[in-house]
Parts: structure tokens; C-alpha cells; sequence
């Protein structure tokens, strides 16, 4: 495994850990600011659609420049953010905190998914994103429990403290073990070049498809907290340890949905979305039993993320001729499926649906991603049968010569428009 992998990975695990240590830490934080539930909610809304600008923004304004640099740059912009909600004296200038650490998050995944590509060979492009994204289940497994049993023993602020200290640690590590990759100019023209891979109508399916299979499992998991503690029946102090049941099951379900989806990244997409699907009606029906709450909890963490390095995957496999500008996108699609999620979520709450409702309302999102994928699928399966000298195959189409920013194989790098 190349050693710029656990770099970007060290990257990964500050970020997931801002991310998503704010769930267990928000009735705590509703509480100092004096804000509803809902209004408290906004802090992860507000910070999944920042991740949206800066995915797609920063991606594009950092196009032509090389990429260890840029992935340094954004880490110092992560720092900062963090500060801020550090010291934040109202509701307000901790939203100003998480959005500008939520700036650097969608560039820095988009960026670093085709920078973890570039490092291994074509039949493992898959797995080397999922290795970048297990900063993100480590993150869940030990950052986010152990980051909200110290809000909860020593103030929520002590978790932010603690955050940057990990972002000075993945700067320097970035630093160190990253090497150099070269420019962003991944398409002829430039910046021109990488928008013209949102011709491809399977980027946009991809992308809506991320969106709402991903916004599904958020929905349901924003207000977790509130679910465990009013319908399940558990402690506050017992949400912690039940989180680290949720990051095991992002952990397994991110390696082996990576492994799948070098296999067959369609295949594995449609049996993961329909077993999720599955799991959050099984969830939001028995949520008053603890022992199968537990045992949902790791099943919504595993078949969650599971979908995670197929998604990045078949976004990058549509646009492979120029990856980084639709690679960024689809890191915001993820994060405005979470704004969406947790949208949803809070009006279902504060239409007095009670603290279920959440996991219903991502069942149903999650439902009409499994919808969209199929049709994309059924759809790239047609194109490619109807491909002069194909034969029938499902493969991709060889179009486009390789890429050789990513090193993706020729019959990756298709220019597909339909």
C-alpha cells in the first residue's frame, strides 16, 4: 500500500471526525446556545452545504495547480474553521466556524480521491478510495465516541480543541508522505476540459444517486442521538459507546464495499441501496427494542457507507477522461444528500412525527435512490450492448484514450454522452 494513502487518510480522519462528532454532541450544544433541536440540526445542514461550495468552487479554482500543495492549502483552511467553533461566542460564529472548515472538506476529498487512484494499479482504484475514506470510519469508530464522551466531560468546546490539534498533525503528515502529483490539468483546456465531462448523463445520475442513497442514511442517523435517548430508552452517557457499534459497521461496510465495487461497481450499488432500504424500515419499526436498535445501528453504519467507494467510483469511471472537477462534485452530492437528510429529519421532528419519523423519512430517500440506480444501470447496460463490436458486454466503452493524470486504463476512459 503506498505510504501517500494513510497520509490521505490521516487527512480523512480530522475532517470525518468535525463532520460527524457534532451528532453526538448536539443536544449539548443546543443547550449553551439556547436553540431548538432543529435550529441545533443547522449546524450539520449549514456544514454539509458549505462542503457543496467548496467542492465544487475551490475544485475548479484549484484545477491547474498542483495537487500536494492544494491539499495542504485546504488543510490549513480546516484549522482555522475549527478554531472558530472553538472559541465561538453564539449560535452564529459557530455556523461562520463549521462552514469554513466545511470549505476544505469537499475539495480535499475530491481532490484526494483522484490523487489515491493515481497511486495503485487499475484493478484497485476502488480500494485505494475506500483506504482514503477509512479515515472517515476510523473517525466514526474512535473520534467521534471518544470526541463526545470528552464534550460531555469537559464541554463541547474541549472536542473542538481537540480537532485542530489532529489538523496540525494531518497537515504535517500530509506534508511528509503525499508526493508529488503533478498539475489538475486533467482535460485538454483545462478547466473547460473538466466541465465537459457534465455531458455524461451517467455523471448526473451518479451524482443524484449519491445524493439521495447517501442522504438516506444521514437522515436517519443526524438525529440519533434523540432516537437512542427518548424512544430506545438508553443514557446519554451510553450514545457514545453505541456510536462506536455505528463506526464499526462504516468501517466493514467502506472495505468491503470498496473490494465489491473493483468487481462490479453497479452490481454491488443496486444490492447494497436495497439491503439499506431494508435496514431502515427494520430500524424505525423496532426502535423501542434496545438489543435490535444495537444491531441496526451497525447494520445502518455497514450498509450505509458500503455505498460510499462505488459511488466516488462510478462518477470518476464516467468522467475518466476528466475526473477532478466531477470527483469534487460528487463529494458535494454526498453532503447535500446530508443537508437533505437532515432536512428532512427536523421537519418530521418538528412536525411532532416524533424521533422515529427521522429514519422513515430516510428509508423513503433512500428508496428513490435505489430507484435512480437501477435505471442508470439498466441504462449504461443498453448503451454498452448497443456498442458497435461489443458483443453485448456490460464493459465501458473505449472511446477516449487514458487519462494520464489518474493512470485509469483505456477502457476506463470513455467519453460517454448520453
Amino acid at each position: 500500500m503506498p505510504v501517500g494513502l494513510i497520509a490521505l487518510a490521516l487527512g480523512g480522519f480530522g475532517i470525518g471526525l468535525t463532520e460527524f462528532v457534532i451528532m453526538g454532541l448536539l443536544p449539548q450544544v443546543a443547550a449553551d446556545f439556547h436553540v431548538t433541536e432543529a435550529t441545533a440540526g443547522w449546524l450539520i445542514s449549514g456544514y454539509a452545504l458549505a462542503v457543496v461550495v467548496g467542492a465544487l468552487g475551490l475544485t475548479a479554482a484549484v484545477t491547474r495547480f498542483e495537487r500536494k500543495p492544494v491539499l495542504a492549502v485546504l488543510m490549513v483552511l480546516f484549522i482555522a474553521g475549527n478554531l472558530v467553533s472553538a472559541l465561538a461566542p453564539d449560535y452564529s460564529m459557530m455556523m461562520a466556524g463549521r462552514i469554513i472548515a466545511a470549505l476544505a472538506h469537499g475539495a480535499f476529498f475530491g481532490i484526494g480521491a483522484v490523487v489515491a487512484a493515481s497511486m495503485v494499479a487499475p484493478t484497485k482504484k476502488a480500494g485505494a478510495i475506500a483506504i482514503m475514506f477509512t479515515g472517515l470510519t476510523a473517525a466514526n469508530v474512535l473520534g467521534v465516541p471518544f470526541g463526545t464522551m470528552l464534550g460531555q466531560a469537559a464541554g463541547w468546546r474541549s472536542t473542538f480543541w481537540a480537532i485542530t490539534v489532529i489538523g496540525v498533525l494531518a497537515l504535517a503528515g500530509i506534508l511528509a508522505l503525499v508526493p508529488k502529483t503533478g498539475s489538475g490539468e486533467t482535460a485538454p483546456g483545462g478547466l473547460r476540459g473538466e466541465l465537459r465531462a457534465f455531458r455524461s448523463g451517467q455523471v448526473w445520475l451518479s451524482i443524484l444517486v449519491t445524493i439521495l442513497g447517501y442522504g438516506g442514511m444521514f437522515g436517519a442517523f443526524t438525529y440519533i442521538a434523540f432516537t437512542l435517548t427518548e424512544v430506545t430508552g438508553f443514557s446519554a452517557t451510553t450514545v457514545p459507546w453505541l456510536l462506536i457499534l455505528f463506526g464499526v459497521g462504516l468501517f466493514i461496510g467502506n472495505t468491503v464495499g470498496g473490494k465489491a465495487a473493483d468487481k462490479n461497481v453497479d452490481r454491488t450499488l443496486l444490492v447494497v441501496l436495497a439491503i439499506l432500504v431494508v435496514v431502515l424500515v427494520v430500524f424505525a419499526l423496532t426502535a423501542g427494542n434496545q438489543p435490535v436498535t444495537i444491531a441496526s445501528m451497525v447494520l445502518l453504519g455497514g450498509f450505509g457507507f458500503a455505498t460510499v467507494p462505488g459511488l466516488q467510483m462510478r462518477v470518476m469511471k464516467y468522467a475518466s477522461s476528466a475526473p477532478t472537477l466531477a470527483s469534487g462534485a460528487n463529494i458535494g452530492a454526498f453532503n447535500v444528500g446530508n443537508a437533505l437528510g437532515a432536512w428532512m429529519g427536523g421537519v418530521t421532528i418538528t412536525a411532532g412525527l416524533g424521533y422515529t419519523s427521522p429514519i422513515w423519512a430516510g428509508a423513503g430517500i433512500t428508496l428513490l435512490g435505489l430507484a435512480v440506480m437501477a435505471f442508470a444501470a439498466a441504462a449504461a447496460k443498453k448503451h454498452d450492448a448497443d456498442l458497435p463490436g461489443t458483443g453485448g458486454s456490460a464493459g465501458p466503452a473505449v472511446v477516449a484514450a487514458p487519462d494520464t493524470s489518474t493512470d485509469l486504463p483505456a477502457t476506463e476512459a470513455a467519453a460517454i454522452a448520453r
